[in-house]
């Protein structure tokens, strides 16, 4: 599921972006969750990706990942600590130049487009990219 809109807020940084984007995206995961399992489905896991570290952090952890430069974010926001405290869903990281959310809001140019082109139009499996990510985590260490 994806979804695409223009910001409604202003915000001073990336951070508090991706934490506001995903704070009104996450009905509509929950919904989509409790609908499922409302026709007989269940699902394993319901996981959020995120390219943005700090804003990982604060997903998960609340106020208490807040520093001095994020403590006016809206407390409203963090109710997604709720949700990860109740295993309702995951956040993980999950690199950009992999991120297919950038292909609706980014002006891509090149092999970045093309590569993630293929995978928008279902010309390659979405698989692929889980397999990328987690091949990606092994390298590194």
């Amino acid at each position: 599921h994806a979804r695409s809109t223009t910001s409604k807020i202003n915000v001073k940084s990336a951070t508090e972006s991706e934490l506001v984007a995903t704070a009104e995206y996450l009905p509509y995961t929950l919904w989509f969750r409790h609908f499922m399992e409302a026709q007989g489905y269940s699902l394993k896991d319901n996981v959020i990706y995120q390219d943005n570290k700090s804003a990982i952090l604060m997903e998960i952890n609340g106020r208490n990942s807040c520093t001095g430069n994020s403590r006016h974010i809206n407390i409203r926001y963090f109710w997604i600590k709720d949700r990860v405290d109740n295993k309702e869903l995951r956040i993980e990281y999950l690199p950009t130049h992999i991120m297919l959310a950038d292909y609706y809001t980014k002006p891509l140019q090149g092999s970045r487009f093309r590569v993630l082109r293929e995978y928008i139009m279902g010309w390659r499996p979405m698989s692929e990219l889980i397999v990328t990510k987690i091949d990606e985590g092994k390298s590194e260490n």
